[in-house]
């Protein structure tokens, strides 16, 4: 199958995947605007199954919603009954509880984090979800439980080539997993960093900068950080995961070296267009 989107891609008629990349986007709330892989999704190259708990965050959802895209009121996590804290501000909402030691050390924190109902949930593993079939970019945000989601994931993530995740340099919650529990997590499973899609700096309470609270200076608080599947073997990559990889790597974060590095590795497979890598490259400019 050749799969053609109603939106021209430089990469896309160099490789012909097999078919369009699934986006699998857990914690799917919109309260921070655009998705990363939005243009890819408006430009027809990917289709999304999102899962959201909240009820109010996923009619939103439910009311933006394309023709690609699925949302669904699971909590992912590691398959085992827990307590959803819902925060004042949603997007603090989390299977764990807000650490009021740490919260007070950060203005504003104290508010947004305060737990305003417990809602009794049952999770389930996203290896268990038969709604999710093979999908090649994970997204997670989940307030601190996206290690339960890799470790939960990793028969259905081994056919991925790409993690958007959120990792927290400085818990902000009860016995919150941390950037190295998340990083070495992700190693084990064939992944490696390839960039800080955005930081977060906040300042420590009570200085205020500049007379806006939400201005930082140094201390680093989390951040979105892009996984990818170890292209330096590219021996354990299939052709497919490479196409997808390559696609991804193009639309979603802007990556050409790192489309070109997949292209080259398929042309020496026959796997994409006669002179692919060059021909990407006459395109951008």
């Amino acid at each position: 199958m050749t799969v053609t989107a109603p939106t021209a891609s430089p990469v896309l008629a160099l490789v012909q995947p097999d078919r369009h990349t699934h986006v699998i986007d857990i914690g799917a709330n919109p309260i921070d605007g655009e998705a990363p892989y939005h243009d890819m999704l408006r430009a027809g190259l990917c289709r999304v199954t999102g899962f959201e708990p909240q009820p109010d965050a996923l009619a939103e959802l439910q009311r933006r919603k394309g023709p690609h895209e699925t949302y669904l009121p699971d909590s992912i996590g590691d398959g085992a009954p827990h307590t959803l804290r819902v925060t004042a501000t949603s997007g603090m909402t989390s299977l764990y509880r807000p650490d009021p030691n740490r919260l007070r050390l950060f203005n504003g924190f104290t508010e947004w984090g305060r737990v305003r109902e417990e809602v009794p949930v049952d999770t389930r593993k996203l290896d268990d979800v038969d709604e999710v079939s093979a999908f090649d970019l994970l997204k997670v945000d989940i307030q601190g439980a996206e290690l339960m989601v890799f470790q939960g994931g990793r028969q259905k993530l081994a056919e991925a080539v790409a993690v958007h995740t959120e990792v927290s340099f400085v818990p902000l919650y009860e016995d919150q997993p941390t950037f190295g529990d998340v990083d070495q997590q992700l190693r084990r499973q064939g992944f490696i960093p390839h960039a800080f899609a955005a930081i977060k700096r906040w300042a420590i309470a009570p200085v205020v900068f500049e007379g806006d609270f939400r201005r930082a200076r140094n201390q680093l608080l989390e951040a979105d950080v892009v996984y990818v599947r170890d292209f330096g073997h590219p021996e354990s990559m299939t052709d497919e995961q490479l196409k997808q990889l390559a696609l991804i790597a193009h639309h979603v974060y802007g990556s050409s070296d790192l489309t070109y590095h997949c292209l080259s590795v398929l042309l020496t497979r026959k796997a994409a267009a006669l002179d692919a890598p060059n021909r990407y490259l006459t395109a951008l400019r």
